[in-house]
């Protein structure tokens, strides 16, 4: 299972989780109460509700870099194309925007 803290504008917003039924995105508690709390993405509108997916996030796959930077990070990190997470995990922890990726160990 891998596992992810994301963080919107430095705030804890949720967990991202890939286990064996596919993907799974949940809204922390404390950043749901806070009224000043904006979505992740407006695919991923503000729930108490868990989302499930078979396949990873449009919004989290599009954090993803690509062409030769993701070769690069394929390369480096010996990361398989198709692992998706994986890739995520490892470029995504200091993204451009409001939202970055930090692996829970």
């Amino acid at each position: 299972m891998k596992r992810a803290n994301i963080y919107m504008y430095d705030n804890l917003a949720g967990v991202l989780t890939e286990d064996d039924e596919g993907y799974h995105f949940k809204y922390n508690d404390d950043y749901l109460e806070n009224e000043n709390s904006e979505p992740i993405s407006l695919t991923l509108p503000l729930t108490q509700s868990k989302y499930d997916s078979k396949v990873l996030f449009p919004f989290f796959d599009g954090l993803i870099p690509e062409g030769w930077l993701l070769d690069i990070a394929e390369k480096n990190w010996k990361i398989d194309n198709r692992d998706r997470m994986g890739i995520l995990l490892v470029t995504c922890k200091d993204c451009i925007g409001a939202v970055s990726v930090q692996p829970i160990d």
